[in-house]
């Protein structure tokens, strides 16, 4: 299953095979259709019968139309989640107190573009934005040759700014700035050219411009601002669905989007420092990408310290940032795969090694394309009669099936530590316990019904710093229904005491200055008149710590 990438209808056989074969853990669901009106589906695994009264993670893949492994990712959970429950301990503990949420395929009508057998490479959608009007003048990216790969155009340019490497003739290396008299070449990605002069080749914008991930309502800015972030906030199907539905379920405390490439464990923000960030929270965040970092090998990084495009620059409108501001949850966003690091090469910036890095990199990168995928990645260059452009050649990186994927032999192992981090990761969300529960007989037929509630999780109840500060979510809800055979004698029939802590604010190691205060739980007592034997139930919920009741018989 996890040795391949699939096309939407193999797909969505997948998670139905798995709603058949395990109907007491998995449930499927349409939450929305793409532009072109396929299903967008999520499976819900978890062991209880009221996922949504059960703390949840939400994970999702290949919202970026090309970044196919972000949808494997998201299966192999489903796999490893059902196969290990009963057998495996944390999983069995997890889907018997926790639920998932998992969306393989965000963007499907994307992905049918890059798998295609003549494959486009679109950012997103493919519904034309900004506008929907068909390119006159410019090169159009296609797989031009109908060999099912998209490779790179080489042109002879006696002002083109490549020249062949003198120690590898298959790569190209960057002219010096004051050389001359060489045998030079211009590159441009392997395609069409519509409205050809003979001369010039205007850069032509995409015409499925959008970018999902700057659809996202926090900080959204317009296409003016921000490229390709829609016309408004979610204005997307599939943005949408993914917001109204993780909107819908409060019981969500932690949010994963899958992507490629960079090898990279992403946390907010985007746009503005860490010192921007509640303390807490960052603490916590330091500590969840330590832990994913130890099981996957892949360093957790703050976006706007160590993943900006250009320094001056910041991106809005992202899913993780959406999560975590306006819906006070830890989220991530997973950039799978990374070639440097499978070439051996370790300690590179993310962004900045494609604008400046050593001929020895790109050494290494074709020794490991020859030796690990039998020199698939990178192809030799060939002569080919172009329609418009005449005699060029087409060959370098196969970057679709080296770069922007891990090439399939290669993908099971990539995407296999995932699972284990996602399962900590719904582990460590807060989770209400009862911790006691007793009746005191008063005299008189009155009772004092009386109720200890933890939070036995590690986070707090509200899971963020973030969420609190603002409000927006609410605490933990005690309730008593005392039946027909007794009565409420003193105090509410509902207690809201508010938010329980966790433990993950705890230091390192004991010290004179801290203690261990019980905030993490909370005593709710009523008086209670009734015949001896009835039956009062007391419950507590919070929306993201789960329910739990208990029944109690005064005697």
């Amino acid at each position: 299953m996890h040795d391949r990438y699939y096309r939407y209808e193999e797909l969505t056989a997948l998670l139905r095979g798995f709603a058949e074969r395990f109907p007491h853990l998995v449930r499927l669901e349409t939450i929305g259709r793409s532009h072109e009106g396929r299903a967008i589906e999520v499976v819900t695994v978890c062991a209880a019968p009221d996922p949504e009264g059960r703390p949840a993670l939400w994970a999702d893949g290949n919202l970026h139309a090309t970044e196919l492994a972000g949808s494997s990712a998201c299966l192999y959970l489903i796999d490893a989640l059902t196969r290990g429950y009963g057998h495996d301990p944390q999983i069995t503990r997890c889907l018997d107190t926790r639920a998932f949420y998992v969306c393989p395929r965000l963007n499907p009508d994307g992905a049918e573009c890059a798998l295609a057998e003549r494959p486009r490479l679109i950012r997103s959608g493919t519904r034309p934005y900004p506008y929907d009007e068909p390119v006159i003048e410019g090169l159009v990216p296609e797989d031009i040759d109908g060999d099912g790969r998209l490779l790179t155009m080489r042109i002879r340019d006696p002002n083109g700014p490549w020249k062949v490497c003198a120690q590898e003739p298959r790569l190209l290396v960057r002219r010096e700035p004051t050389e001359t008299g060489g045998e030079y070449f211009r590159l441009l990605p392997e395609g069409r050219v519509e409205g050809y002069d003979g001369t010039c080749l205007p850069p032509v914008r995409p015409r499925e411009g959008l970018d999902f991930n700057r659809n996202y309502p926090a900080h959204w800015r317009p296409e003016s601002e921000q490229k390709g972030a829609g016309p408004y906030p979610a204005s997307e199907p599939e943005v949408r669905a993914a917001v109204d539905f993780i909107a819908r379920h409060p019981n969500i405390t932690a949010a994963v989007a899958f992507h490629t490439y960079s090898g990279v464990l992403l946390r907010p923000y985007s746009h503005q420092p860490d010192e921007s960030m509640p303390a807490e929270d960052l603490w916590a965040y330091e500590k969840i990408g330590a832990r994913g970092s130890a099981l996957t090998g892949y360093p957790a990084i703050s976006c706007y310290h160590e993943f900006r495009y250009h320094p001056r620059e910041v991106i809005t409108g992202t899913f993780d940032d959406w999560a975590y501001e306006d819906l006070g949850v830890f989220a991530w966003t997973v950039e799978l795969w990374s070639p440097q690091r499978q070439a051996g090469i370790e300690n590179y910036r993310y962004i900045d090694w494609f604008r400046e890095h050593p001929l020895e990199d790109d050494l290494r990168l074709l020794r490991w394309s020859d030796e690990t995928l039998g020199g698939a990645g990178h192809v030799d260059w060939y002569p080919f009669d172009h329609p418009q452009l005449g005699p060029v050649e087409l060959g370098g990186w196969d970057y679709l099936h080296a770069w922007r994927n891990p090439p399939p032999a290669l993908l099971a192992r990539e995407i296999a530590p995932f699972a284990e981090w996602l399962v900590w990761h719904a582990l460590i969300s807060p989770l209400l316990e009862i911790r006691e529960a007793a009746v005191v007989p008063l005299g008189g037929g009155v009772y004092r019904v009386r109720v200890v509630v933890q939070n036995a999780g590690w986070l707090p109840t509200d899971v963020t710093r973030r969420a609190r500060d603002r409000r927006l979510v609410r605490g933990v809800v005690c309730e008593i229904d005392t039946g027909p055979d007794a009565e409420l004698v003193s105090g509410l029939p509902r207690v809201e005491p508010g938010q329980l802590e966790g433990r993950s604010g705890k230091p390192s190691a004991p010290n004179d200055w801290s203690s261990d205060p019980t905030d993490d739980r909370v005593r709710v007592e009523w008086l209670v008149r009734g015949a001896v034997g009835a039956e009062v139930r007391v419950r507590a919920r919070h929306p993201r710590a789960g329910r739990v009741e208990v029944t109690l018989r005064l005697s």
